[in-house]
């Protein structure tokens, strides 16, 4: 804590309450089934648990995890942790024992908030294992679906006081932990503070239109930053946030017709369930698509059609930024299918020195603002080197267009040397993919005795589809420099997957002859 720190001019996140406590006492706040709570409630029961934490032992830099799946709670959480300047981490409830375990032992919580129904098997298994390689033992874990006990979230909020606790937080202080994918092998806690929450807020706040008139419904999971950032934006505006515990399309069309929600994030598959649902429901879904045809806005981020993003959707970001740093929708249009980056920081695209790469050229993106997390939880190598330069490295492959604005690539993976020429995968893979016949590709690099290594792509194409290697290779050669475009294409029925689901590309180097690649032997 900076002994200098001049609370007139901070703002955290325990703030936002606060104000609408003074502001907005008796607006809604949230809905979760039968759960009402206005804003007046929402910060008197975040004080309950702050004080109730204190009681505890818990203070500043302390850790909170979250074992559950959405609910009301995973806000009021937040919120006391602000207020107390702890960590706050939502796990995600789709990870296995092991996964559990790692993460019990890299985030060391204070605290365990989890939910049996689902998920009480997985967490009680995680516990035990924990317990006995002797990680996390001293967690107080209470679990925020029973409905009594000693153990039971409500028991031991009941136990705090509705006194604000006060505490000297700052706004760099990190408040908002998310585990994100395990790009080196190993998940990471991305640590996001105050004022980056508080920042993205306002830009999400403006993307999506949302005031306090607004009711999001909180569909995804609270894990993933993409639902979470409109989340956050809700609260910091006043509207009302609505959660159901999961994705479940019917359950999603009755809630919004029961509490005219306006705002939502669904992702497409989840979108066309529910259409097909409400073909014989009939739901009224007017409130969220005022036409009442969710077709006429296929975006996952559904806004209402004064927001800025309900005709052009869409930008680049990553947990790391707090979701997107470039966006797509306020201004003229772009070149860029990325748009230009948030007015709360500044964007480069750069070679592997750090130099900036000219305008159409393929490089990574760096960010710097008031968005960029703070570094990762127990990371110190990863943090030096993501940020030696001043900026963070995304790890992340872009362009910069005629225009300015910004085009993603994909994520940087192994690189491929063919003689002097360095060749990104995923630039390749995504020409490819931009061919009407193909749903998939995985560009490799295979050995080469004179090239040092050549561009092979394994590629599935869309049913029904029709195309040969000579015309996919002849569409790369005409969009990219010739040296990247594949000199060999295999075609597959479907791609190797990881347990998450992305493409598992150690497994395609095996199986199709890959390797070679700078810096291995």
């Amino acid at each position: 804590m900076k002994a200098e720190l001049d609370r007139r001019t901070s703002l955290t996140f325990g703030d936002l309450t606060r104000e609408h406590r003074r502001g907005r006492p008796d607006r809604p706040a949230v809905v979760d089934g039968d759960i009402r709570f206005t804003y007046r409630q929402l910060d008197e029961r975040s004080n309950r648990l702050a004080t109730a934490m204190l009681g505890h032992g818990l203070g500043h830099g302390d850790r909170i995890a979250w074992l559950g799946q959405n609910s009301f709670r995973v806000l009021e959480l937040l919120v006391a942790a602000a207020k107390l300047g702890a960590v706050f981490c939502p796990v995600n409830w789709r990870s296995s024992e092991a996964e559990l375990r790692f993460v019990l032992d890299d985030l060391d919580p204070a605290i365990v908030l989890w939910q049996d129904l689902e998920l009480g098997d997985t967490a009680r298994a995680a516990k035990e294992s924990a317990g006995a390689a002797g990680v996390a033992t001293g967690a107080l874990w209470l679990q925020h679906d029973a409905d009594s006990g000693d153990d039971s979230y409500e028991s031991f909020l009941a136990g705090g006081a509705d006194e604000d606790p006060d505490r000297p937080v700052a706004g760099d202080d990190p408040l908002l932990a998310m585990y994100t994918a395990a790009f080196g092998g190993t998940a990471n806690a991305a640590l996001l503070s105050h004022t980056a929450l508080i920042v993205q807020n306002l830009v999400v706040g403006r993307m999506q239109d949302i005031t306090d008139e607004t009711v999001f419904l909180n569909s995804g999971p609270l894990f993933h930053i993409a639902t979470f950032m409109s989340t956050n934006a809700t609260l910091h505006h006043g509207g009302c946030n609505v959660f159901v515990r999961r994705t479940d399309p019917a359950e999603m069309c009755a809630v919004i017709e029961a509490e005219r929600c306006t705002h939502a994030v669904i992702m497409g598959p989840t979108l066309d369930a529910m259409i097909e649902h409400n073909r014989t429901a009939a739901h009224d879904l007017t409130s969220l698509w005022p036409t009442g045809d969710p077709n006429d806005n296929r975006s996952s981020i559904v806004t209402p059609d004064t927001a800025p993003w309900r005709h052009r959707p869409g930008g680049y970001g990553q947990t790391e930024v707090v979701g997107l740093t470039t966006f797509l929708g306020p201004g003229s249009p772009t070149e860029g299918r990325a748009g230009r980056p948030s007015p709360a920081v500044a964007v480069r695209i750069v070679d592997a020195n750090g130099a900036d790469v000219e305008s159409g050229e393929t490089g990574e993106i760096v960010v710097r603002g008031l968005t960029v997390m703070s570094g990762y939880w127990r990371r110190d190598d990863l943090n030096d080197e993501r940020g030696a330069t001043g900026w963070h490295r995304t790890n992340d492959l872009g362009r910069r267009e005629t225009d300015g604005s910004i085009t993603f690539i994909g994520p940087r993976v192994a690189m491929i040397k063919s003689a002097a020429e360095n060749i990104y995968p995923a630039e390749v893979e995504a020409c490819l993919v931009a061919h009407p016949a193909v749903r998939a590709a995985c560009v490799i690099g295979v050995p080469d005795p004179k090239w040092t290594q050549r561009v092979k792509a394994v590629v599935v194409l869309d049913a029904g589809a029709v195309t040969t290697a000579e015309e996919l290779i002849e569409h790369c050669r005409s969009r990219m420099a010739s040296y990247k475009k594949p000199s060999e294409i295999v075609f597959v029925d479907s791609l190797p997957r990881t347990a998450v689901g992305f493409v598992d590309r150690d497994a395609v180097d095996e199986q199709f002859g890959g390797g070679g690649y700078p810096g291995t032997k």
